[in-house]
């Protein structure tokens, strides 16, 4: 049986944990977890690791401080391809992503590159966001997709299932973004790969318990990214003319 990581960065979310592993786990016996803690100061990871003697579908990679969205996913990834993963899930820790879409996800991924959970391919489905958080994201969409010319309605979507075989053709240790800037640089890579892209409807609940990741910075660096992406994209196609 074909196996699929659901890779779950964490700092602080001792509230949701058990749950949302006994929820995954409970979707599909290809799953598998594989829980990247910040040196959570509230405990996360050490209830990761019982979770994980618990249960050997469950792996746990510390790391000894935050250290970034961008970079647990790229540690994540490296790890889960290492334990053999055919496909690598993205998945917040908040239960905003809900775990009953991950099966669709399964089924999707037999003949996609990347699936990826959408909030904006059926309207807008965003629930809890105060009407400032929900502009910010969907301008930032148009934004960008105005910007770099992908295809995705959803480009900052952190909800995501890739093919092992498509992960394994990107530079990971060339991307350094973080926050949305690192879900627009991945989906713009796969782009540039030619990957099969299919995005799924999905229901967006603001999280259930703790405190948000969004800052000023990630937003800004996500302003700037979009624009290195495309300059970098033109840049390239001039350079390979020129050959």
């Amino acid at each position: 049986m074909d196996t699929a990581y659901v890779v779950i960065p964490t700092y602080n979310e001792l509230d949701n944990l058990r749950s949302l592993t006994s929820r995954i786990l409970n979707q599909h016996d290809a799953l598998r977890i594989l829980i990247v803690d910040d040196n959570s100061p509230d405990g996360t990871g050490q209830l990761a690791d019982t979770l994980s003697q618990e249960n050997n579908r469950i792996q746990v990679l510390h790391r000894p401080a935050k250290l970034g969205l961008g970079s647990a996913y790229r540690e994540g990834f490296r790890r889960a391809l290492e334990l053999g993963a055919d496909y690598l899930i993205e998945m917040d820790a908040d239960f905003s992503h809900d775990p009953n879409v991950l099966p669709v996800f399964l089924e999707k991924i037999a003949t996609c590159d990347l699936v990826i959970g959408s909030r904006y391919t059926n309207g807008i489905s965003v629930v809890n966001w105060p009407l400032r958080r929900l502009m910010l994201s969907y301008g930032a969409n148009v934004y960008t997709r105005l910007v770099t010319g992908l295809k995705i309605m959803d480009c900052t979507s952190g909800f995501k299932c890739f093919r092992r075989s498509l992960l394994e053709r990107i530079n990971l240790d060339g991307i350094r973004s973080d926050g949305y800037s690192f879900q627009i640089e991945m989906h713009f890579r796969c782009a540039e790969l030619g990957a099969n892209i299919c995005e799924v409807p999905i229901i967006f609940i603001d999280r259930r318990a703790g405190q948000s990741k969004m800052s000023k910075r990630i937003v800004r660096e996500a302003v700037v990214m979009v624009w290195k992406l495309k300059l970098g994209s033109l840049l390239h196609r001039f350079l390979g003319r020129g050959r």
